[in-house]
């Protein structure tokens, strides 16, 4: 970028966000991009490197948008204990005083709060919360870098980047599971986000950005301490997950293994650290592998021995698993896992013991079937009859408690005095049906 362009101000015409769009370019804010940033964005810059960068990043528009964006995310506090709430009292000053501490240099980040949340049965996985202010920096530097990668990252990924997730990815899955890709390649990296090396990660990012107050950002999150309890330490390895930061840094460096499988001729689709590979025949499957392997040996990674395999999805019990869904003999189903997960968020919604009445439960239950049907709506329906019914049985056994009565609401009796139509009346939302709506619908 020449000095003219670094002086450009951060308000921007319309016409600049058009331009960007109009491009292809997701992820840029007209308040932040200036036409003539744009313009660089599109044509490229001498050497493939942006300089000062860290003006944008302070400036009080993108601290100010940073902000509104951590505020709609609400989420826990940090190390500090200052939730959203309280910030929000004083946000106007707090907001000043980090673009100070960013132009002259002394923002520092606080330590990271680790908890750890619920993964499977009897499984956790560590969550990071950062501090409100952390996410707000954070944020405002994604902002500002996020577009710099974006016209670098293939067509092949589609994790936590603008305008692209879970559905996109499936639907490519299954246009090349049509098109006759269907011998499958499976991967999962093994801890991805905790075992990033620091040193190689910092040198893709240096490859684009050679702003060094930028750099000493993203270096001061990923060795941010770690407080879990009365235990605190410095990480050597990976990116804290839960930061605001982490998914465009895996994204960086996972997109060279995208850049060597789209060269070799290898269809992949990538969602973070998951991904499979399509396949036509099974030496290809096992060719893809074995350039998986290599890669990922040679970048400081590990792959999952139980979760990496090769499947053949036209054949009963030799699926493969991506993103909630199972691909199995010709059809997609919902992964085990996904709907033991969803099962068992109902039956901690339909306890017997719960003391109200069917009309507070139905309320409480339909946004959980409705988001969950929203994502799984293209699973086999048979799953959706099952569950219906499950779901019946629940809240019959309820409505038996409710009359001081035993039994789980299972018998032909209770059928008959609570039949589907009862549900339906007092607005159980149903999976079935509103499946076959869909299906009518297309």
């Amino acid at each position: 970028m020449t000095p003219e362009t670094r002086k450009t101000a951060s308000t921007v015409p319309s016409e600049a966000k058009r331009e960007a769009e109009a491009c292809g370019i997701p992820g840029v804010e007209a308040a932040i991009w200036t036409e003539r940033m744009v313009s660089a964005l599109v044509n490229g810059v001498a050497g493939g490197q942006w300089y000062s960068l860290m003006d944008k990043v302070c400036a009080p528009k993108t601290l100010a948008l940073a902000w509104a964006r951590v505020r709609a995310n609400r989420g826990a506090a940090g190390v500090d204990g200052q939730g959203v709430e309280r910030f929000a009292a004083q946000a106007e000053r707090y907001l000043a005083e980090l673009s100070r501490a960013l132009r002259e240099g002394c923002y520092r980040p606080a330590a990271v709060k680790r908890v750890e949340i619920p993964k499977g049965p009897g499984q956790t996985r560590p969550l990071g919360i950062p501090t409100v202010q952390d996410r707000i920096v954070q944020t405002a530097l994604k902002l500002v870098i996020e577009p710099i990668f974006e016209v670098q990252f293939l067509a092949t990924s589609f994790g936590f980047r603008p305008g692209r997730g879970c559905k996109e990815a499936l639907r490519e899955v299954d246009r090349l599971l049509k098109a006759g890709y269907t011998q499958v390649v499976e991967a999962d990296l093994k801890g991805y986000f905790d075992r990033i090396p620091h040193e190689r990660l910092m040198a893709r990012v240096a490859s684009s950005v050679s702003d060094g107050r930028v750099l000493d950002l993203i270096r001061g999150w990923l060795e941010q301490d770690i407080l879990q309890g009365l235990d605190r330490w410095t990480p050597t390895g990976g990116t804290p997950q839960g930061a605001v930061i982490s998914p465009l840094l895996a994204n960086v460096y996972l997109h060279p293994l995208d850049e060597r499988m789209m060269a070799k001729g290898y269809r992949m689709v990538r969602y973070a650290d998951d991904f499979v590979v399509l396949c036509a025949t099974r030496e290809e499957a096992e060719r893809a592998l074995q350039e998986i392997r290599r890669w990922v040996a040679d970048h400081g990674l590990t792959l999952h021995p139980e979760k990496t395999r090769i499947g053949d999805s036209r054949q009963p019990g030799a699926g493969f698993d991506f993103l909630g869904y199972r691909f199995e003999a010709g059809k997609r189903w919902v992964r085990q896992q996904s709907l033991q997960r969803f099962k068992d968020a109902i039956r901690g919604k339909t306890r017997r013991t719960r003391g109200e009445s069917l009309a507070r439960i139905v309320q409480d239950l339909n946004p959980l079937l409705r988001g969950w049907f929203h994502y799984f709506k293209q699973a086999h329906p048979f799953t959706f009859e099952r569950l219906d019914k499950f779901i019946r049985r629940r809240l019959r056994a309820v409505l038996r408690k409710h009359t001081k009565r035993p039994g789980r609401g299972a018998c032909q009796a209770d059928h008959q005095r609570w039949p589907k139509a009862f549900f339906a009346a007092a607005g159980l939302f149903a999976l079935y049906p509103a499946w076959q709506t869909a299906r009518n619908s297309r």
